[in-house]
């Protein structure tokens, strides 16, 4: 069931105008620091009280539709209502963030797809800490968690990997995801006049005592805990959700092969050297691995991947890994995170995560190489890649492609961190 968002009301209009002040101070506001000019584009009516506000925000190179949940209510707020709750009064009516009320959580529940999930909405917790969305746990009648629910904050209309592949991957019969329980849709007229079909969020199993694998990882690392069973572990679960992506949406033959590849790490060579004029020294080694890949023969049929895996997209709960958070990379455009890739990039991914937690974790010099080079065998082994020249030149131009961003990321934001990188490429370019 698709849900319409209906022209904005005066109701809208007046919550919109309270939001000027009120939506600067949300964690997920992607507008901060700037005057953004905000207008209504339409609200759902889950009922009477409770709607879902559509609000298109434009400041500078922000141009997005927010979704901005509110419950409606006569009079005063009632007592015990969290002051940051409060957005403003309308018409008489006090207007509240609904994203953790009851009211908003069993209306949007009835309103969603899927199998559903038996929840008590009174007890719901708001996850706090989080940056673009808000997640909210809900627990069955004997308190323990049993989903929790991601209210999406900016809206796009079509796919939105993040609900779609977990949904595929649990019909294909793989359970390393958290399943969705229920997802809701939704119908508005973009701001460009043209209609929009997307999602407002989604209901997944919650993972208990789930441990964030960079963290994990971070501390193993810092007690000096060898982590390569772990990874070996990891790189199984890495390897069914890739035979399980096969089975959900096929493959696509490579017809170039390995020059499709090499022009793509030489464009992220010329990217990095304009970004980072220094990073200018590893040019003639990142060219001579592009030509390496280019004299290959063929190359392993694409098909669709994670898109942005590292040790902070898993969890580990009871003795096993869980996947996460399948929106691809997030600077990148939705049309480009849907596209079929090499499945050894998610591999290359998580073989540059174990450097990071090796730093993070405070090991340096010789035991960081032997933390790091454990855990790399042991993620290579558990996943099963072919020991072939082909293989390990494709994963070597792989991580190499990844490390030259992570060079421009931390040049940028994190300077204290560039050394990460730095000897990423040293290793990967001798």
């Amino acid at each position: 069931m698709i849900l319409d968002a209906l022209a904005p009301d005066d109701v809208d209009h007046g919550v919109v105008d309270l939001l000027g002040t009120w939506l600067p101070q949300r964690r997920w506001y992607p507008a901060k620091g700037t005057d953004a000019r905000l207008s209504p584009v339409g609200a759902v009516h889950l009922t009477p009280d409770v709607r879902v506000v559509l609000v298109h925000a434009r400041a500078g190179e922000v141009d997005v539709v927010l979704q901005v949940p509110v419950v409606l209510v006569d009079g005063d707020p009632p007592a015990g209502t969290d002051v940051a709750a409060v957005v403003g009064t309308v018409g008489g009516r006090t207007v509240l963030d609904a994203a953790g009320d009851a009211r908003f959580l069993a209306a949007w529940l009835a309103s969603a797809d899927g199998p559903g999930a038996d929840v008590d909405v009174a007890r719901a917790r708001v996850v706090t800490g989080e940056q673009s969305n808000t997640s909210v746990v809900l627990p069955g009648a004997d308190g323990v968690p049993v989903g929790i629910l991601k209210v999406l904050r900016t809206l796009a209309g079509g796919e939105n990997p993040d609900i779609d592949v977990p949904r595929r991957l649990v019909e294909a019969g793989w359970d390393g995801v958290p399943a969705p329980l229920a997802w809701a849709q939704a119908r508005w007229t973009a701001p460009d006049g043209e209609a929009a079909v997307g999602y407002l969020g989604v209901l997944s199993t919650f993972v208990p005592g789930a441990q964030d694998g960079f963290e994990l990882a971070c501390t193993w690392a810092g007690e000096g805990r060898a982590f390569g069973a772990p990874a070996a572990e990891l790189g199984a679960t890495v390897a069914g959700m890739h035979a399980a992506l096969v089975r959900a949406f096929g493959t696509t033959p490579d017809a170039e092969g390995g020059p499709t590849l090499a022009r793509a790490l030489a464009d992220r060579l010329a990217w990095a050297t304009a970004s980072v004029p220094s990073l200018a020294g590893y040019g003639d080694g990142v060219r001579a691995l592009a030509d390496e890949v280019a004299a290959l023969p063929d190359t392993p049929a694409r098909q669709r991947v994670h898109g942005d895996l590292h040790l902070g997209q898993v969890l580990r709960s009871a003795g096993r890994w869980f996947v996460i958070d399948f929106e691809g990379e997030p600077l990148a455009p939705l049309a480009a995170r849907v596209l079929p890739d090499l499945a050894l990039r998610d591999v290359a991914g998580l073989l540059r995560s174990f450097d990071y937690a090796a730093a993070v974790g405070g090991l340096t010099g010789e035991a960081a190489h032997a933390w790091t080079s454990d855990a790399r065998a042991g993620l290579l082994a558990g996943y099963g890649l072919a020991d072939d020249p082909s293989s390990t030149l494709l994963l070597r131009a792989l991580e190499l492609d990844k490390t030259l961003y992570e060079a421009v990321y931390e040049a940028r934001n994190r300077p204290a961190w560039a050394p990460i990188p730095q000897a990423g490429l040293e290793r990967l370019l001798p």
